[in-house]
C-alpha cells in the first residue's frame, strides 16, 4: 500500500503533462492571429496534434506490454521534450519575432513541434491510463483516474494562461510556453524514470491481431466510438470558444480572450474533475456518466443562442459536463474487460485522433457559414455519446 501511496505521485504529474498537449487549443486562435490563417489552416494545428493518437495508439499498447508501461511513459515524455526544444531552437521562446518575414517557416516549425508534442502525449495517455490502475489502491481506479484527469485539466490550463500573463508582466510572446512546459517534462521524465512501480495485467499474447480483435465486440466499438467523438467534440470547444469570443463578441485572442476563455471552459473543467473524483467515491460511474452530458447537450444548446450572457452561461455547462466524460467512459470500459487493459488502452487511445478529424469539420462548417453554426459538429458527437450514456446504463 505504502509504494502505490509513493508510486501515485510521479503518474499524477505524468498527466500534468499529457495537459500540455492541448496547447493545440489555444494554439489554434493564436497561431491564427499571428501568421494570418484560414479557420482551416489553423486547425491544421490540432490535426498534427492528434494524428499521432491514430498512427501510435495501438504499436504503443503492444510495446507497453512487451517492455512495460513505465518504460513507455518515460519514452513519452522525451519525445515531447523534443519536441518542445524544437522551436526554442528555431527562435521561439517568447522574445520578440517577426512572424510575417518568417510566418511560413515559423509555421511549419510550430507543427512540427506540435506533431511531436502530440506524439509524446499519445504515448503518455497509452501508458499513462491504464498505469494508474497499477498504483491505485484497490476500488480507487476511477476517482484516481478522474483526479489524474483533473490534474491534466491544470497542465491544458496553462495554455491559455501563461500567454496572458507573460504579455502583460514581461511583454513576451505565445512562444514562451515552449520553454516553459519544456523544463516541467524533463523533470517529470527524471521522476517517472526513478520510481519503482510494480505493473499488473497479461504481458503476453498482445499483438495487432488482439487489439484490432476486440473490435468485433460491438460493446468495444461503442466505447472506442464514444472516446472519438468525445476528444473531437472537446477540441472543437477548446480551440473554438477562443475563436468565437474574437470573432463574435470582438475580445483580443492574445489578452482578454484566452483568459475569459479559460475562465468559461477549463476552470469548469478543472472543477468538474476535481468534483467528479470525490462523486465517484458515492455514485456508479455509468450513472455519472449519463448526468454529465446531459449537462454538456444543454451547454452546447445555449451556444447557439448568440447572446453573450447565455453563450458564455452555455460554455460553462459544457466544461463541467465534458470534465468526466473521458475518464468515465475509459474505467467503465477497463473495469469490465481488466484482463485486456493494454489492448483497450491503445484501442480507445487511438480514438483521440477524433481530436484531429472533427476539428477539421468544424473548421470547414465555420468558414463556409459562422463560428456559431460550427457548434453544431460537437452538438452531433454529444448526441452519440448519450446514446452511449443510455447503453451503458442499461446495460
Amino acid at each position: 500500500m505504502e509504494n502505490k501511496k509513493n508510486s501515485v505521485y510521479p503518474i499524477f504529474l505524468a498527466f500534468l503533462c499529457m495537459g500540455f498537449g492541448d496547447v493545440v487549443g489555444p494554439m489554434v486562435s493564436l497561431a491564427k492571429e499571428s501568421f494570418g490563417l484560414s479557420n482551416f489552416m489553423a486547425q491544421l494545428l490540432a490535426f498534427s496534434g492528434f494524428l499521432m493518437f491514430g498512427i501510435l495508439s495501438v504499436p504503443m499498447g503492444i510495446f507497453q506490454a512487451r517492455r512495460g508501461k513505465k518504460v513507455a511513459l518515460v519514452l513519452g515524455l522525451a519525445i515531447a521534450c523534443a519536441g518542445l526544444i524544437l522551436p526554442i531552437l528555431g527562435g521561439m521562446y517568447g522574445g520578440e519575432i517577426d512572424f510575417q518575414s518568417e510566418g511560413s517557416l515559423k509555421y511549419y516549425l510550430v507543427l512540427l513541434s506540435v506533431l511531436l508534442l502530440g506524439a509524446g502525449a499519445t504515448i503518455m495517455q497509452v501508458s499513462g491510463n491504464p498505469i494508474m490502475r497499477d498504483v491505485s489502491a484497490e476500488g480507487r481506479f476511477a476517482s484516481n483516474l478522474s483526479l489524474a484527469q483533473s490534474i491534466k485539466a491544470i497542465g491544458s490550463s496553462l495554455g491559455f494562461l501563461l500567454p496572458p500573463f507573460f504579455i502583460w508582466a514581461f511583454g513576451l510572446n505565445w512562444t514562451v510556453l515552449f520553454p516553459i512546459y519544456a523544463v516541467l517534462v524533463l523533470i517529470t521524465c527524471l521522476w517517472v524514470r526513478s520510481t519503482r512501480i510494480q505493473e499488473g495485467g497479461r504481458t503476453d499474447a498482445v499483438s495487432f491481431s488482439s487489439c484490432f480483435a476486440l473490435l468485433k465486440n460491438g460493446y468495444v466499438v461503442l466505447m472506442v466510438l464514444g472516446i472519438f467523438l468525445y476528444v473531437g467534440a472537446e477540441c472543437c470547444m477548446n480551440s473554438g470558444v477562443p475563436l468565437l469570443l474574437s470573432e463574435e463578441f470582438n475580445f483580443d485572442a492574445q489578452k482578454e480572450g484566452l483568459l475569459i476563455s479559460w475562465s468559461l471552459f477549463f476552470l469548469p473543467v478543472l472543477v468538474g474533475r476535481f468534483v467528479g473524483a470525490a462523486v465517484l467515491r458515492k455514485m456508479p460511474a455509468n450513472r455519472f456518466l449519463l448526468i454529465t452530458v446531459l449537462l454538456s447537450l444543454a451547454g452546447v444548446l445555449l451556444v447557439f443562442t448568440g447572446h453573450i450572457v447565455s453563450t458564455m452561461a452555455g460554455v460553462i455547462l459544457v466544461g463541467l459536463g465534458f470534465a468526466n466524460i473521458f475518464p468515465l467512459i475509459f474505467s467503465i470500459a477497463v473495469d469490465r474487460m481488466p484482463q485486456y487493459s493494454n489492448e483497450l488502452s491503445g484501442l480507445m487511445i487511438t480514438a483521440i485522433l477524433g481530436g484531429a478529424i472533427v476539428p477539421l469539420f468544424w473548421g470547414y462548417v465555420a468558414d463556409a457559414g459562422s463560428i456559431i453554426t460550427a457548434f453544431v459538429v460537437p452538438l452531433v458527437c454529444l448526441v452519440y455519446i448519450l446514446f452511449v450514456g443510455l447503453r451503458v446504463q442499461k446495460s
